[in-house]
């Protein structure tokens, strides 16, 4: 990897056009990642999702979460997304990609205007829905894209265009590829 240096916010806005170029009805897959574990990442050229699993071999399903009553895994949090421009932006290299945390990164805009939650999406064999649970930047994000990354992503417009990314649940389960074809549904 090269080294990178953090973006500044007048950097980061300027990739906004680009951002915003993003395919709406017709994107593409461009990464999967699996987390096994905390902090460890694997890139997957294929993968499998589950309606229970999510993503085969993620961790999600091991991860309590605050947004439940008894701490379990958020069943509408089984997939975290990103927009493949925005994590480029942000990462500068794709090896730093998987940084982000997220396990699909998608060519395609991810707008709360084109993909409002219970909006489906066909990956491969699988269909995915997006879900209304908040995906927002934390302390890691800072730490591995810079403070102006937290504070962009965050930002009204960044919400709104959702540039930290969404989540999904599995509808329909089956096999997804690197390079697959997302299409609106």
């Amino acid at each position: 990897m090269n080294e990178i240096k953090y973006l500044e916010m007048h950097e980061l806005e300027e990739g906004l056009e680009t951002i915003r170029q993003s395919p709406k009805d017709h994107g593409i897959l461009n990464l999967i990642v699996r987390r096994p574990d905390i902090e460890q990442r694997e890139v997957l050229n294929e993968a499998q999702l589950d309606l229970h699993e999510g993503l085969i071999g993620d961790n999600w399903k091991l991860r309590p979460s605050s947004r439940t009553e008894d701490g379990s895994p958020h069943p509408e949090m089984q997939l975290n997304i990103m927009n493949s421009r925005v994590i480029a932006l942000l990462a500068q290299d794709e090896e730093r990609w998987q940084l982000a945390g997220d396990q699909l990164f998608i060519d395609l805009d991810l707008s709360e205007e084109n993909l409002p939650a219970g909006t489906q999406l066909s990956i491969g064999e699988a269909v995915i829905e997006i879900t209304a649970q908040p995906h927002t930047g934390c302390k890691k994000f800072a730490a591995r894209f810079g403070r102006d990354a937290i504070l962009f992503v965050n930002s009204q417009q960044g919400k709104e265009l959702h540039l930290r990314g969404i989540n999904a649940k599995v509808v329909k389960a089956g096999s997804i590829h690197k390079g697959d074809i997302v299409i609106k549904i």
